[in-house]
């Protein structure tokens, strides 16, 4: 019976051997000592006995059997030789009563490199047995920038609170992520990880169904999407027809995942007719009107924030009022009740909603993936989904201008910027600002403070440092008095407005309907496996810069001048030599720096003084924004 089974194996294993020479591969098992001879190990560490996934045992330690087996770990060695003879043993012991003794082997970066008993890993690889019993010594790589070393540091953390050998991941922030999904960030037990791994299980059965296989992501970067939209315990509750509805529901989730970049950014609005003409040839005869529904988590009285987009709203109504259902605008949705609201408007006859959170997007993601025809934009920036695409507007390009005004009437070189969360896009404008501020005063410090710090003190900040020239909050609404917002300077007790940055969300709605009604929105997500992020700025009109009578002529006609380039694209405020405030050159000369780079900063400019603020030194309010959208600074 081994004779025949090893006869099989052996076709196999030249198979292999063939497919590999044919594409220029290395046919044989790849060996340890010669990887490790270019790397180098910061420390080894004994596992013990462990059970390990047979298909991350890849290769052999020394090159003593390396030229027995294929690169599959199949054999490729002649019939009746004392090596086939010992397979076949092997091979009738597993059928009759398994092959228990455990093998030897070293691990090293999430693969395993076996000591002794490289022709047990063969006989159970060609049995398609999923796991064998190890006695392995972990090669821990010394720590490095390199993204695969730092994916197998996080791994290694996760393995530590996990116990489990048999899920990797491809991605930074892919383990740690998991972990906080299922909840359990503490070490688990035996009943944890049992539930784990039948969901593990269950999911990768009809992953690998639909295909799965074939995506350059690994099962573990799937799960983790995958659980990110239906919930940790939702998952767990699966029927198997559930799984596997649910999994191509999802499907574009890891799609999404395969790219390096996910987020496709869509930096100017696509061009479409006139609204007249556009909506009179797409709705000829229909009397049907779209409903749009607006999500705000607060009253527009409430929030400068909300108050913005409802002048978008009101903005929308007056241009399309014969296209347009009267829209629905819901107030009070939070990050527990939003997928009751979703739900609920979309029930009512909702085909396009726009939420105005980021808190809002996860709970979201089911609902999307639900109604796939009904179009889910959230104001947000850098998020990755492929079922509800972002949008947000370049802030940075009026705050750079400002910057080049709050340089200018800086009398003792001092500016300061208070910014309110530290997330995506906010790190942007304050290092815009602080280039500006350098552009026309190349002495200028910017003196950054955050308004959602818990010690956060306005007047003693601003007192403390010596400070009149201010960036505040960007607007107000009409109810608050106080004229302490944009860019403004404190003279003698009085507050001088000088400028203020506007989101026109009202022309970005205005686009983007008309985008929707083209056709146009559906060809550019058609066109690109990534999540889609509309992220305009001035060039689109979506954000200006005006000046008040306080700005000295001169200063005005520069602030106008540059403003006009910047719409042209001739001017871009992050171009040339950008050094952070260790030193590091973050951008070459005569380089402008990539959109993808501006949006993922977690750095500020070397003229700024102050700090990216830590979770533990936020106000509650906001560490709920930050735990979604927030960015830590770069050690």
């Amino acid at each position: 019976m081994g004779d025949q089974e090893y006869t099989e194996a052996l076709k196999l294993g030249k198979k292999e051997y063939k497919s590999c020479v044919s594409q220029g591969r290395f046919p044989y098992l790849p060996v340890l000592d010669d990887i490790l001879s270019r790397e180098e190990v910061r420390t080894e560490q004994n596992m013990g006995l462990i059970q390990i996934p047979l298909d991350f045992v890849v290769g052999t330690s020394t090159m003593g059997r390396t030229y027995s087996f294929a690169a599959n770990f199949m054999p490729i060695l002649r019939e009746n030789t004392e090596f086939a003879v010992k397979w076949a043993n092997l091979s009738d012991a597993q059928i009759n009563e398994g092959i228990r003794d455990p093998i030897v082997a070293y691990e090293y970066m999430n693969r395993y490199y076996v000591v002794e008993g490289n022709k047990r890993v063969s006989v159970l690889k060609y049995f398609k047995a999923d796991s064998i019993v190890a006695n392995v010594t972990r090669k821990i790589p010394k720590y490095s920038e390199d993204e695969d070393v730092k994916i197998y540091y996080e791994y290694m953390k996760f393995n530590e609170i996990t116990g489990l050998f048999n899920i990797e991941f491809s991605k930074p922030g892919m383990a740690e992520h998991l972990l906080e999904l299922t909840g359990c960030t503490t070490r688990w037990d035996l009943e944890v990880r049992s539930e784990f791994n039948s969901l593990l299980l269950h999911f990768t059965r009809a992953y690998e169904f639909r295909g799965g296989s074939k995506l350059p992501i690994t099962v573990g970067d799937a799960l983790t999407a995958f659980i990110n939209v239906y919930g940790y315990k939702e998952s767990l509750a699966m029927s198997d027809a559930e799984m596997n509805t649910n999994v191509v529901k999802c499907w574009n989730e890891f799609v999404v995942l395969t790219h390096k970049h996910t987020v496709g950014l869509v930096m100017d609005p696509t061009s479409v007719q006139e609204k007249k003409s556009l909506l009179s040839y797409l709705l000829p005869t229909s009397n049907r009107k779209f409903t749009v529904a607006f999500l705000y988590p607060k009253s527009p009285e409430e929030s400068d924030w909300i108050y913005a987009h409802e002048l978008g709203r009101n903005y929308l109504e007056e241009t399309f009022p014969e296209q347009m259902k009267t829209i629905c605008c819901v107030s009070g949705v939070l990050e527990e009740n939003v997928e009751d609201v979703l739900s609920e408007v979309i029930r009512n006859g909702a085909d396009i909603v726009f939420e105005v959170a980021p808190q809002m997007m996860k709970p979201s993601l089911k609902i999307a993936v639900d109604y796939p025809d009904v179009k889910i934009l959230n104001c947000t920036l850098n998020t990755s989904h492929k079922y509800i695409r972002t949008y947000y507007a370049r802030m940075y390009e009026a705050k750079f201008i400002a910057g080049v005004i709050a340089g200018a009437l800086a009398d003792n070189n001092k500016i300061a910027y208070i910014a309110d969360y530290p997330i995506y896009g906010m790190i942007a404008n304050i290092n815009a600002f602080a280039l500006g501020a350098s552009f026309t005063n190349p002495r200028a410090q910017i003196y950054l403070e955050w308004s959602t710090k818990k010690d956060y003190d306005r007047e003693h900040f601003l007192t403390e440092n010596d400070i009149s020239v201010v960036s505040d909050q960007d607007m107000i609404t009409p109810s608050d008095t106080k004229r302490q917002f944009g860019l403004y300077r404190i003279e003698e007790g009085r507050t001088l407005n000088l400028a203020m940055p506007l989101w026109n969300w009202g022309i970005f709605y205005e686009k983007m309907i008309q985008s929707i009604l083209a056709g146009s929105y559906q060809t550019e997500g058609n066109s690109e496996d990534r999540a889609l992020n509309y992220w305009w700025g001035m060039s689109a009109g979506v954000i200006d810069m005006i000046c008040s009578n306080n700005v000295p002529a001169g200063v005005r006609r520069l602030a106008d001048h540059l403003k006009h380039d910047i719409k042209k694209g001739d001017m871009v405020p992050f171009y040339g030599e950008i050094y952070s405030q260790d030193g590091e050159l973050r951008n070459k000369s005569n380089v402008a720096m990539k959109p993808e780079a501006i949006m993922e900063m977690d750095w500020l400019v070397a003229n700024v003084k102050g700090s990216i603020p830590t979770m533990d030194t936020l106000i509650d309010a906001a560490q709920t924004v930050v735990q979604l959208k927030g960015v830590e600074e770069t050690k």
